[in-house]
């Protein structure tokens, strides 16, 4: 069989996953506003239908900063932003400067742990939702499998964060400075959170995840923004590691 015609029979089977962008077949994504991220990501944006993990030492290191433009986006849109049970307070100003609408924006109170991801699941399937957010503490495999199924269904974006890092020197300097350049008032102002406060979380996953999309963030040495590796993207075979200045 000559190189041509494996070709053709591969290209004659869409269900054949290639390890990069099929070709002339583009998924549903959201720019997520920084170029040199959307140039990274197989799909040209933050993927919708699909579930993403952002992995990360701690809370407040401006993880939120690389979803603010996508939310933005998603709500001029008409679509629901959901917040599931989120660590802290969402700080209004801060969302509105980034131009969410706050009429989109839903905080959810799951009450328990254990009904995060029921909540979250729902939330995905109405299809009204575009965007979900959740931290959950621990979440078993079947139900991030569903979690996929369902941001599927709805066409909307799941996203996961968890703490799975150990923190670097970097971000014990940076956590350092800021308190004492911001001693009494909290970090997570600059991130969108009013009141942060201390708490820990498990590793919300191991090595392998359902997430179409699984990134790890963390303080770019020397330099502002974050160090942003994208460890897992559906239609890419390659480890990724980049400088996004959010």
């Amino acid at each position: 069989m000559n190189g041509d015609t494996l070709e053709q029979l591969i290209r004659s089977h869409p269900g054949i996953w290639r390890g990069r962008r099929a070709e002339g077949k583009s998924r549903p994504a959201v720019a997520t506003g920084f170029p040199e991220l959307d140039t990274a990501l197989p799909d040209g944006g933050w993927p919708l239908g699909a579930l993403m993990e952002i992995r990360m030492p701690c809370l407040g290191i401006g993880e939120l900063r690389l979803l603010l433009p996508a939310m933005a986006s998603i709500s001029r849109a008409g679509r629901w932003i959901a917040w599931v049970t989120p660590p802290h307070r969402p700080y209004a100003p801060a969302l509105l400067q980034a131009g969410v609408q706050l009429h989109r924006l839903l905080v959810v109170d799951a009450g328990q742990a254990a009904d995060i991801p029921w909540s979250l699941e729902k939330m995905l399937r109405s299809g009204h939702c575009g965007m979900a957010l959740a931290w959950p503490q621990s979440l078993a495999d079947h139900q991030a499998r569903r979690l996929q199924l369902a941001a599927e269904e709805g066409g909307a974006l799941a996203v996961l964060f968890s703490l799975g890092m150990e923190p670097s020197d970097t971000l014990v300097r940076a956590k350092g400075a800021a308190r004492s350049q911001h001693k009494g008032l909290l970090v997570g102002h600059a991130f969108g959170f009013a009141q942060p406060t201390a708490r820990s979380h498990k590793a919300a996953t191991a090595n392998s995840s359902h997430a179409a999309l699984r990134i790890e963030v963390k303080p770019a040495e020397a330099e502002t923004g974050l160090a942003v590796d994208i460890l897992k993207a559906r239609g890419c075979l390659h480890r990724t590691s980049l400088l996004v200045r959010a």
